[in-house]
């Protein structure tokens, strides 16, 4: 069967171009021929070829020029260059204009073939990762973030307006919020989609080795250093370095990363050599840096460096109403990679996933949805097939619903302090973010209130208006 992969043979002596196109053919490969580099140039303006085999001195328009005009107009063809002149300089010169080989008259049929399976199967990892970045930014596009609710809808408008900008973003928000998710739909959309995207959990490497994670190590500098290691930073260069539970970084490395923010470059453990970078820094926590200030356990400094374009993702009971939304978005996805005809969820059971609490957000959501999926024999997805602390709610029990208590009992504090954030919320939401007014409304005093915002958690202002 033949190769559907086609390759341009230019020769301008009828013997070299013939035995050339018989060789290639018998490989398997669909061969185009042409005696000059001008109607060489006619060819490539009408056909795609993922590789181009042409003699270097050729009368009228050259092999390099051939080269030059193939690396302008289509640069992922490769171009093997055939030359009688075996002086270094042509072949250097071949290989910086982009030549992926060259090789001598008279050639080695079989070298050749070792070169253009080579070729391909350099064209063939390059469309491979074309491909998979197209899947990447496919999804991690904005709309693959689920939300309609007035609290999403603030967070895609401020996504939008800083996904091409270069400046230092901190993601804030409980666990399972998808604070992750919004740092690669922002990095895969903006103007560093074809760098890379390196993502680091600060809480999950060890401090003795966290550092050297982040910044490299020299051969010998400790033991166990058996060579050099670049770090994290340096591999994300021109590209976006995602720092997860910044929080969790312990103080002496705050002051390295400081300076790292600052000058723009890093130095490897065990070494002086500073190296530049040029690294997009998206940092993301679920604790409240302020009181971390206050405890002595995070930099101030650092903490406006990493400020600098605040994004704040609600919890998902905090927008109840894009829990039907975000079920079924889970619901047809998991169905699918399950191989199961797409289910439903009957009304009851889905009052009873919008009355919890969902301390896990939404990634606690999906893993019951995919967990109900498996689960579930019919195509309905009733009540009684929830978990039992999920399927025990009644959305009638109470304004702003809570989980029955259970056998495994319930966390009376935390629940109290849900319910209290929701109506602060609420009463800010109608008094468009005027303190005095919304304390009014919960018949508190101001000063209390906004005590209350500052031991819930309350981002400055709410994200809405900080008036008075």
């Amino acid at each position: 069967m033949k190769n559907r992969s086609k390759i341009l043979v230019i020769e301008d002596e009828l013997e070299s171009r013939e035995a050339l196109t018989l060789l290639l053919e018998s490989a398997g490969y669909q061969v185009h021929s042409a005696e000059s580099g001008e109607e060489a140039l006619e060819l490539l303006r009408k056909n795609p070829f993922e590789i181009v085999i042409s003699d270097l001195l050729l009368p009228g328009v050259s092999g390099i020029d051939i080269l030059k005009s193939i690396k302008e107009d289509s640069p992922h063809t490769s171009v093997i260059l055939i030359t009688g002149n075996t002086s270094a300089e042509t072949a250097v010169e071949a290989m910086k204009e982009g030549a992926f080989d060259y090789i001598t008259k008279p050639f080695n049929f079989e070298k050749l073939k070792v070169q253009v399976a080579k070729a391909m199967e350099k064209n063939r990892l390059i469309a491979e990762n074309i491909y998979l970045r197209q899947q990447l930014h496919g999804k991690y596009r904005f709309d693959n973030i689920i939300g309609n609710s007035p609290l999403m809808q603030q967070v895609f408008s401020r996504m939008e307006k800083i996904v091409n900008t270069d400046s230092t973003i901190l993601i804030l928000g409980e666990s399972g919020t998808g604070k992750e998710l919004v740092a690669k739909a922002l990095h895969f959309n903006g103007n560093r989609r074809e760098k890379p995207f390196v993502a680091l959990n600060c809480g999950a490497i060890p401090t003795d080795l966290l550092e050297s994670e982040l910044f490299g190590h020299a051969r010998g500098s400790f033991t166990g250093a058996v060579a050099d290691k670049p770090g994290k930073f340096e591999v994300a260069n021109n590209g976006t370095i995602f720092l997860d539970e910044i929080a969790t970084m312990p103080m002496h490395l705050q002051m390295k990363l400081l300076r790292v923010l600052q000058e723009q470059e890093v130095e490897r453990v065990g070494t002086s050599r500073s190296i530049e970078l040029n690294v997009r820094v998206i940092s993301a926590t679920n604790a409240v840096l302020e009181n971390e200030i206050k405890a002595g356990r995070f930099r101030e400094d650092l903490f406006y460096r990493l400020n600098v374009i605040p994004i704040h993702l609600p919890a998902l009971r905090e927008r109840r109403e894009d829990m039907p939304l975000l079920a079924q978005h889970f619901l047809q996805r998991i169905c699918k990679e399950m191989n199961r005809s797409l289910m439903s969820i009957s009304p009851d059971a889905m009052h009873a996933l919008e009355a919890y609490h969902w301390p896990g957000n939404v990634r606690e959501m999906e893993n019951v949805i995919e967990r109900v999926v498996a689960l579930t024999e019919g195509d309905v997805i009733r009540r009684q097939d929830l978990p039992a602390d999920i399927g025990g709610m009644d959305p009638q029990d109470s304004i702003f619903p809570y989980p029955r208590i259970t056998e495994k009992g319930i966390d009376f504090g935390r629940t109290i302090e849900e319910i209290e954030r929701r109506m602060i919320r609420d009463a800010l939401e109608k008094t468009g973010g005027v303190k005095a007014r919304a304390a009014s409304l919960l018949k508190l005093n101001r000063t209390t209130l906004v005590e209350k915002m500052k031991r819930l958690g309350f981002p400055n202002g709410n994200n809405l208006s900080s008036r008075t």
